[in-house]
């Protein structure tokens, strides 16, 4: 297998120039980089990765943490942020912290194993992970988050504007005449420490409205868990005519749940959720949703990182909200009086 110092010679070039023709082409002059374009052309040169992974003591390599693999808006976001950081020249780790500070702490550890240059990092709840984070950063890892940071987060972050989506959310169902309004998960500090669960109790209050004690269930983000709580909901003596999942997976789980009592959406109970996924549009009928950008999120992130990385001193840490988009489809009507006996069946 040909080498550099192959390119190189059959160029006329230095090493160091021949390199240069790959990572700084435009600092070479016109007929010195074609000539070394062609020796590679001819030699079928193809650079080492793994040798080619350190670039005057930094890695080409950045760490991708998603919250979790199963959630498509985490899989658009990956193949988004990708696309921008291999045009760039870098090379993408992808793993996941299923939305926990201490699964999240082994992955960080895994990514500096590998001599990662920065880190789109979204953040898993719980403390474990923030420590090992900020040597990591005293180390020189950039470290951007995005979808969630915590209230005293040091790192620059993309997020949605998740407090004026759920405002969103709760006030068109209200406009519709809902009032028994359940959101799929209950904030909890630790467990469920999120914007969206967090909001949604404020933006009941501020239409005069309460969060009924038996629809406050502290719960993962997940579609078997949502799944669950919209059973448990639906058999309460008093049951919510309307429900608002946090992600488009719980929204698989309650349509589930849904389906299997026999309710009709939305003449039985209204359904809104969070992501705009493929699915949202194909059933019927189909789903009203609050869609949130997540091409142009994971391009701000990967553009946010890179400037990091090319910036020394660090920048102070910067935060980057994107608003959310209200998709009205025909899950959500006026809600139904007296309330189905279907929505109390165990």
């Amino acid at each position: 297998m040909p080498t550099i110092q192959d390119v190189a010679r059959l160029a006329g070039v230095s090493p160091t120039t021949a390199k240069r023709a790959l990572r700084d082409p435009d600092k070479l002059t016109p007929d010195t980089l074609l000539r070394v374009q062609q020796a590679i052309e001819q030699l079928h040169y193809e650079p080492d990765q793994r040798a080619g992974s350190l670039r005057g003591g930094q890695s080409s390599t950045i760490g991708l943490i998603l919250g979790s693999i199963l959630e498509p808006f985490f899989a658009q976001f990956a193949r988004s942020a990708a696309h921008v950081l291999a045009e760039a020249g870098y090379t993408v780790i992808i793993s996941e912290n299923e939305y926990s500070a201490q699964r999240e702490l082994e992955e960080l550890r895994r990514l500096y194993g590998q001599r990662v240059a920065g880190i789109m990092l979204r953040p898993g709840y719980g403390p474990h992970s923030r420590d090992y984070l900020a040597r990591l950063a005293a180390r020189d890892v950039a470290v951007v988050e995005y979808d969630y940071t915590h209230p005293h987060s040091p790192y620059p972050s993309v997020v949605l504007d998740n407090r004026g989506a759920m405002r969103q959310a709760v006030q068109y169902l209200h406009g519709l005449g809902h009032r028994d309004i359940a959101a799929l998960g209950t904030y909890h500090p630790v467990i469920h420490p999120e914007e969206r669960s967090r909001t949604f109790p404020e933006a009941m209050n501020e239409l005069g409205l309460t969060v009924p004690t038996e629809y406050q269930r502290v719960t993962l983000l997940t579609e078997d868990t949502a799944y669950t709580l919209t059973h448990e909901l639906l058999s309460l003596p008093r049951p919510p005519s309307a429900l608002i999942a946090l992600t488009g997976t719980q929204a698989v789980g309650a349509y589930r749940a849904i389906q299997e009592r026999g309710l009709r959406i939305p003449h039985d109970l209204s359904l809104i959720t969070f992501d705009n996924y493929p699915w949202t549009a194909l059933v019927d009928p189909p789903i009203t949703v609050l869609e949130q950008p997540a091409e142009a999120m994971a391009t701000a992130t990967a553009q946010r990182l890179l400037e990091r990385l090319d910036t020394e001193p660090r920048a102070p840490a910067t935060h980057e909200v994107f608003p959310a988009r209200l998709i009205v489809r025909g899950s959500c009507a006026v809600p139904a009086t007296p309330a189905s006996p279907l929505l109390r069946r165990a």
